[in-house]
């Protein structure tokens, strides 16, 4: 086995890193595809066997799901006290994470790492108690499913129609100290489903239905076992640059292939693509850049763009190499990665060129060692290259007539000092002429005024002069020195060139991104900070450059200097809409929209798009490689994270204003309310008071009584919604849950609007098999009321109003459907904001019932919401969530009772 001395600097950074981590917890995660898998029992008889070794063992928090076996690995381990804290009039218990840090046990039991903590806790999630626990020196053993890693929360819902909304970070699986994976077959997890190890009967069903189905835990299980693959080769990696190990581990398979200027490379790439497809392997696409191919004509460069492209677009990582030798960069970098198969193109070129110039092929099989090397041929009918034209140079005939006139110089200048100067001075005059030609024009015009001035030197000043014949034979020493110092002269000037130049660059790169960065953090307004992107992306990429963020109406406002607008004509407005629209760039250079003149990036934030940039080369049709590519999407993302800075912070200053605005307003209809009761009520007596019998009031007076009696009521209706909306808006209501059946609220709630309803049809739909819900019946009650009252307004009268309930899968769906007019476009949500109002409505109301209808359903814990029904009319739904077990029935005692 290969072990070379590790590098000093990055061994003193393992020793510290290693060192931080001495001093923390260790962290176990038992780790699983779905719940039932038995990833606490293992974790419990993990613990057991700490114990039985003398280890101080507590358990936390374990959540034993009242699974018999389960809990009776508890036994004998020490149980922390769970923390009880009191949430919209329930109890929950919670982990105590300050009693568990006094008593600083050895290890820790910590069940259900994804679990969100109850408002009022040190921390909202319990990933951040167990991160505590680690600081302070505890090891940790703790649970999760896959379906709670934060990266794979997208996939999982598409897969299961599950959005999972407690997740971690992928970072805390990632450096977890170990993790071991419980893993048991979809059929499996299936019985122990449907035998009521999981679930209650009632709720296994439900699950079987939904997200138990076995497609999604086949789903689920590759994803668990893929993403623990995951790790276990990034530690492998880890450890090989360690230990410096440059022999291949071959644990899987990784596929490299090497493009060129040449039109076969895209054949190499979709090759590559395919042999990745049926090994199930990584792949990269790398081209090496040399000295030689730094001036690519402008097809051979937009070649090699959009073969990266391609490959990129295919599902491949992609690296631009640097270096002067095209195998040994190859190499460095496959051994780095873990190559294992390189693919690269079948020479097509005459033998005597790999004679003479030697062969990128020939030197990579014989120095690839344990890598494989694939050598594929192009399409028959294609032009003849292959990669090793990553050799050839453009020919540049100004560059050579420019050496030939040096080397005349230099043999002026030696014609001059000839009789003054012995020979082996003059040869200096020449090698000043080869390092001159090298650092100006590049390699081969330096080679060629290498061979020159030996030719020049042996004509003019070696006797027999003026003929290249050579009286002394020591002279061929001479000249074969000459020519091998020139040439070992100029390659190390081109080198040095080119790492200078190679430096320039990316000092200019990181001071530019270091200067946009620090004029972002002083420029406050929206604005300046489009100025200033704007400054220095077209410094950089020397293009013209608009930026468009969109306006109150989602209109594109568009920045830039006059030039960069002209650009902008209705086609570029329409690409700049698509990326907008879409996210994703497109323009000049992609496979969206490649007719633009320019390319058109989205800026991303992670609330979504907030605009646009496009750059448009100041050299027409110039691709951009991709390394530029990934710059200019590094100034995109500077300039987005910028733009949302700056909106959070105005964002910030209004909700602040609109705080206090609120909190005056209701300060004032708090106050006014109280102030409006008594007048009310005492003008209600009084109007109820005419209306008995014993007035005697005539026909039209007893008319105007009853309707001063309803304004009345309908006043004082107001006023109440306007006092329970301070209230909730206060916090002073305390929601009261209680487990009671749907049916008695629906039952209470028709009968207070009775008369109401007269004009209406009422059809309600319960299901017999509707559990108790949790909830407190009066707010639940008002809720119901205020969407009735709703449906009765803007319901024709003689229609049907329809109240059904079912049960979804951890709650239970409540809705009010009515054959009205329907909600306008846009109004949906904004139905619900306190005081809005349909318009042109002619309905009285103030519009705080719907808004209080929100307030108590979210105090419960669930969702409303609002749209249109496919026939004609609205539909209101909300959600009671099904928190905790119902209270079970004692049949014997009903029995005796009875």
């Amino acid at each position: 086995m290969d072990h070379q001395r590790p590098d000093p600097d990055e061994l003193l950074a393992r020793v510290q890193e290693e060192e931080a981590k001495s001093q923390r917890g260790k962290l176990k995660i038992f780790f699983g595809a779905a719940a039932g898998v038995g990833k606490t029992y293992s974790m419990l008889e993990a613990a057991q066997q700490r114990r039985a070794e003398g280890i101080d063992v507590v358990a936390g928090y374990v959540e034993p799901h009242r699974r018999p076996e389960t809990e009776a690995m508890l036994a004998g381990l020490e149980q922390l006290p769970t923390r009880i804290v009191e949430y919209k009039g329930a109890q929950l218990k919670e982990f105590d994470l300050d009693g568990a840090l006094k008593r600083h046990p050895s290890l820790i039991l910590v069940d259900e790492l994804a679990h969100t903590n109850a408002p009022g806790s040190r921390h909202d999630k319990r990933w951040q108690d167990v991160e505590e626990l680690l600081e302070a020196g505890i090891n940790v053993y703790t649970t999760v499913n896959v379906q709670h890693l934060e990266s794979l929360n997208d996939v999982v819902a598409q897969i299961t129609n599950t959005i999972v909304r407690e997740t971690i970070p992928d970072s805390i699986l990632e450096q977890a100290d170990e993790v071991e994976v419980i893993d048991i077959s979809p059929d499996d997890l299936l019985k122990r489903l449907s035998e009521g190890k999981i679930y209650m009967p009632q709720q296994a069903d439900q699950a079987m239905r939904n997200f138990f189905r076995k497609g999604n835990l086949m789903a689920l299980r590759e994803l668990s076992l893929r993403r623990t693959a995951d790790r276990v080769d990034t530690q492998m990696q880890v450890y090989r640059q360690d230990k410096s190990v440059e022999q291949i581990w071959p644990a899987g398979e990784h596929i490299l292939v090497c493009i060129s200027p040449s039109p076969l490379s895209s054949r190499f790439v979709r090759a590559a693509k395919r042999m990745a497809t049926g090994l199930r392997a990584e792949w990269v696409t790398v081209y090496v850049e040399t000295p030689n191919t730094t001036n690519l004509s402008d097809t051979d460069r937009t070649r090699v763009i959009q073969s990266l492209r391609l490959a990129e677009q295919l599902g491949a990582e992609t690296a631009t190499l640097s270096g002067h030798n095209v195998v040994e960069e190859l190499l460095n970098y496959s051994r780095k990665q873990n190559v294992t198969k390189i693919i690269v193109g079948k020479p097509v070129h005459s033998r005597w060129r790999d004679l003479l110039f030697g062969s990128v092929l020939d030197e990579l099989v014989r120095k690839s060692g344990s890598i494989d090397v694939y050598v594929i041929s192009g399409e028959l009918d294609a032009p003849q290259a292959s990669t090793n034209q990553v050799l050839r140079n453009p020919v540049n005939w100004k560059d050579y007539a420019q050496a030939v006139l040096v080397v005349a110089i230099c043999t002026l200048i030696s014609g001059v000092m000839f009789p003054y100067l012995s020979a082996p001075n003059l040869i200096m005059v020449y090698l000043v002429g080869t390092v001159l030609v090298a650092v100006r024009y590049g390699r081969s015009a330096s080679v060629l005024t290498s061979i020159l001035s030996v030719l020049a030197f042996d004509f003019f000043f070696v006797s027999p002069y003026f003929t290249f014949a050579v009286s002394d034979t020591e002279y061929l020493i001479t000249f074969s020195v000459m020519l091998l110092v020139g040439m070992v002269i100029s390659g190390l000037m081109v080198r040095t060139k080119g790492q200078a130049q190679a430096a320039r660059e990316r000092e200019q790169r990181t001071s530019s991104l270091y200067e946009m960065s620090r004029e972002f953090a002083n420029s406050s307004t929206t604005e300046k900070i489009v100025e200033v992107a704007i400054k220095h992306i077209e410094e950089i990429f020397e293009s013209q450059v608009i930026l468009m963020l969109p306006d109150e109406t989602t209109q594109l406002k568009t920045y830039g200097s006059p030039a960069a607008m002209a650009k902008l004509t209705p086609q570029e407005e329409g690409v700049a809409r698509w990326v907008y629209d879409h996210g994703q760039a497109a323009g000049l250079g992609t496979q969206t929209l490649p007719g633009s003149e320019g390319i058109h990036l989205p800026l991303m934030t992670s609330d979504g798009t907030i605009g646009g940039i496009g750059v448009y080369p100041k050299q027409s049709r110039r691709i951009f490689s991709p390394d530029q590519l990934h710059l200019l999407e590094t100034f995109a993302n500077q300039t987005a994270l910028a733009l949302e800075r700056s909106q959070l912070s105005e964002k910030s200053e209004q909700a602040q204003v609109q705080i206090e605005t609120e909190r005056l307003r209701n300060s004032l209809l708090s106050s006014v309310s109280h102030d409006l009761r008594t007048p009310l009520a005492a003008i209600t007596g009084a109007v109820s008071g005419l209306l008995q019998p014993s007035r005697n009031l005539d026909g039209q007076g007893h008319e105007l009584a009853q309707i001063a009696f309803e304004e009345a009521e309908r006043m004082n209706r107001l006023v109440s919604n306007l006092l329970e909306m301070t209230r909730l808006e206060s916090g002073a209501v305390r929601v009261d849950k209680e487990w009671q059946p749907l049916e008695e609220v629906v039952g209470t709630t028709l009968t207070r609007l009775e008369k109401l309803l007269l004009g209406n049809t009422i059809r309600t739909n319960l299901p017999d098999d509707l559990p108790l819900v949790p909830i407190d019946g009066i707010l639940i009650e008002q809720v119901l009321v205020n969407l009735l009252e709703n449906a009765i307004k803007y319901t024709p009268v003689g229609t049907t109003i329809e109240l059904n309930a079912q049960r979804g899968q951890d709650e239970v769906i409540v809705e009010v459907a009515d054959h009205g007019p329907g909600l306008l476009a846009g109004d949906e949500k904004r139905i619900f904001d306190k005081f809005y109002r349909v318009r042109s409505t002619t309905v009285g109301g103030v519009g705080l019932g719907l808004t209080i209808c929100r307030a108590i359903v979210e105090a419960h814990g669930g969702r409303i919401w609002a749209l249109n029904r496919p026939a004609g009319g609205a539909l209101f739904q909300f959600t009671i969530p099904l928190e905790g077990e119902p209270p079970q029935m004692n049949m014997e005692d009903e029995h005796s009772e009875a």
